[in-house]
């Protein structure tokens, strides 16, 4: 069986940057798929994407699949022979099969012997079996919109204008898309428009680089990076290279080429976050910054071309950036004309959530929580209330309008200038952390109060109105509100009640179509997101199951529960702990037993009992400080020495002994052992 390469490139329009990852990624799954399915050996398969084009590159790839043996069941035996001669089912059998009876074979079954043939059956060629694969792949792309062109009834996300499709230096007779496949590509728009002939598939890369294509995703785009770094150093600034901008700005180009420009220092005057984001959003540059960390009047442009005179280049893009940055201080200077608080009215005809109201009847029902959780942490009530009143005033204005990312950063900004206390201030642009999981939390309790008090009122309210999240849709981002704020109180060490905190949430909304019930399922959906939250800290289901099967309803108690239990279960005692745990909850709950933990000395009989109960009894007075003071390590530390009088016990001890008396005892001896453990979390779940 030979090996060779295979190439497959679809040419088109300019495809969308921002799906071009996507697009390639599905391309070359779809055809390692359709290999697989056809059981055609290969190494290993390469996506490749450029703005004009897609492609495949698989190497080691066999040239047929491997022959097989194909077995063929026929009637039962009993059926097949009648008095020694063959039935009609047989004879039609071995008709079917080409073959006369004779040929047949008994196939042994457990359910009994069959009549079989057996072939072998040639594999087909990669020339026979790819024509369908790649029609199949380029059909089930994700394609974020289809258009169609000219006359044609063909749709794809831009028009297409050549196929490729080689195996070695063999043409690959295909169709897709209303193209017929070839070995002719087409190098970049400008530098090489003319047609390439490829001779061999692993000439690809190659080619296309003496045509001025890097086809390589990652190659190109760390030349991007690259070149920004170089001519950041050229202005001995300090390039900041977002990597969401690198990945769309290479979906780009197909020749790189990092040009620097500038713009008017006056330009410096508006907040350098609302030039960054125009300068982002509007001309995909790069900003630079100063050693200070301050924004330099520069930005790096990533040209698609290698201009001989490349000032000309810059001058242009100098020209598209001056109007929208002049854009920016417009938005900025027409903001300032009205305070923060003037907008407030505004935020009556804002609406929120159709059910749920207006982003001011928001602000009404977030003051009341804020201002319970600030009384809580020992925060500035008045703070709080300022911040609530004031914290979505910057929705409105025109900056946040045309650019949203900004939100909470111009509240910052525009408070700053109205004179409201720094803290407010600050507490404006906090709101919205963390943003995703590992992100920092509201450094202030004014901020911290006005995180949480915003995403409990929306988790309570969507809730509240039967819109809970599913497995495909969460339009309001619950569950990142839901793990928002359990970070907040872990990492801010507030031990709230979540229970009393979505109560009070759930007070400030009226007639609620889904209020019965509602702040308990709100808890529960918000204590099953410690699960995401416990992975990025190593925990596993089962120390999450451990602490989840008590009913801990403060977060910051339930993180440390869950980092005791994971710190246990690295000792050598762990596992024999959870498997007596085990036991002992099968034994109890197997029993009549009430659930005393009252232990009787005098029905104490044998030495391991007597042993147990002394070390559970020492137990309870070693650890009963560390509990009151949430120390679950330590205290999960003192009970590991446990391991040995239980052990002895189970190993010594009938705990189902004849007397009832010296029964329940014993029952009431591994009950308060039990509890001991359940203190922390139910270790029995622990693996074992």
């Amino acid at each position: 069986m030979a090996v060779d390469t295979l190439l497959l490139e679809l040419g088109a329009e300019e495809l969308p940057p921002t799906a071009l990852d996507a697009l390639s990624d599905a391309f070359a799954a779809g055809i390692e798929k359709g290999l697989q399915e056809a059981e055609i050996p290969f190494q290993a398969v390469t996506a490749y994407a450029t703005p004009r084009r897609l492609a495949v590159q698989v190497t080691g790839l066999a040239d047929k699949q491997p022959d097989r043996e194909v077995e063929r069941r026929g009637p039962a035996l009993a059926a097949a022979f009648k008095d020694g001669a063959p039935t009609k089912a047989a004879e039609g059998f071995a008709r079917s099969c080409g073959v006369s009876v004779d040929d047949l074979i008994h196939l042994e079954t457990d359910k009994g012997t069959w009549l079989g043939y057996r072939e072998q059956q040639q594999g087909d060629s990669v020339q026979a079996l790819l024509p369908e694969m790649v029609r199949k792949t380029l059909q089930s792309l994700p394609v974020p919109k289809n258009m169609r062109w000219g006359a044609s009834r063909v749709e794809f996300s831009r028009p297409v204008h050549w196929l490729v499709a080689l195996y070695g230096n063999e043409v690959i007779t295909a169709e897709a898309l209303g193209l017929q496949a070839s070995r002719t590509t087409y190098g970049h728009r400008f530098h090489a428009p003319d047609a390439i002939q490829l001779e061999h598939a692993d000439d690809y890369l190659a080619a296309l680089e003496n045509a001025y294509v890097l086809a390589d995703r990652q190659r190109r785009r760390e030349r991007i990076r690259e070149q920004v770094l170089a001519e950041a150093e050229v202005q001995e600034a300090n390039a900041v290279i977002d990597e969401d901008l690198l990945v769309e700005v290479s979906g780009l180009v197909e020749w790189p080429v990092a040009l620097t420009g500038s713009f008017d220092e006056r330009f410096l005057e508006v907040p350098a976050e609302c030039l960054i984001s125009s300068m982002k959003a509007n001309q995909k540059y790069f900003h630079l910054l100063d050693d200070r960390g301050k924004l330099k009047p520069l930005f790096i442009t990533i040209s698609n071309i290698e201009s001989q005179d490349p000032d000309q280049v810059i001058s242009g893009n100098e020209k598209v950036i001056r109007p929208r940055l002049a854009d920016a201080a417009f938005f900025y200077d027409t903001d300032r004309k009205h305070t923060l608080a003037s907008r407030i009215p505004q935020l009556e005809s804002v609406v929120f959530q159709q059910q749920l109201g207006t982003l001011a009847d928001k602000a009404r029902r977030s003051t009341a929580i804020a201002t319970f959780i600030a009384e809580r942490i020992q925060g500035d009530v008045a703070h709080a209330q300022r911040t609530v009143a004031l914290a979505k005033c910057d929705l409105v204005t025109e900056m946040v309008l045309e650019f949203p990312e900004l939100q909470g950063i111009m509240g910052r900004y525009y408070a700053e200038q109205d004179g409201e206390p720094a803290e407010v201030a600050q507490a404006l642009e906090e709101q919205y952390l963390p943003r995703f999981a590992s992100d920092a939390i509201p450094q202030s309790l004014t901020g911290q109060a006005l995180a949480l008090a915003d995403r409990l009122d929306t988790l309570v309210g969507i809730f509240g109105i039967g819109q809970r999240p599913t497995g495909a849709k969460d339009p309001f981002a619950l569950r990142r509100a839901s793990i928002g704020v359990l970070n907040i109180l872990v990492k801010g060490e507030l031990n709230l009640d979540l229970r009393e905190l979505l109560q009070v949430a759930a007070d400030q909304h009226q007639n609620l179509p889904k209020a019965d019930g509602l702040v308990e399922d709100v808890l529960t959906y918000m204590l099953d997101r410690f699960r995401a939250w416990g992975q990025e800290e190593g925990i596993s289901a089962e120390m999450y199951l451990a602490v989840r099967a008590r009913p801990v309803t403060k977060p910051l108690d339930f993180a440390r529960r869950l980092r005791a239990v994971k710190a246990f279960a690295q000792r050598e005692e762990a596992a024999a702990l959870a498997a007596a745990n085990k036991r002992v909850s099968n034994i109890l709950s197997k029993q009549e037993h009430d659930g005393s933990t009252q232990v009787e000395a005098s029905l104490l009989q044998e030495a391991a009992e007597k042993a147990l109960f002394e070390a559970v009894t020492a137990s309870q007075q070693q650890v009963a400080p560390l509990f009151a003071a949430g120390d679950y390590q330590q205290a999960l530390d003192a009970l590991a020495t446990l391991r040995e009088p239980v052990d002895a016990f189970f190993d010594q001890v009938m705990v189902m002994a004849d007397d009832d008396a010296i029964r329940r005892n014993r029952l009431a001896l591994l009950a308060s052992l039990q509890a001991l453990f359940l203190e922390v979390a139910d270790i029995s779940q622990l693996p074992q």
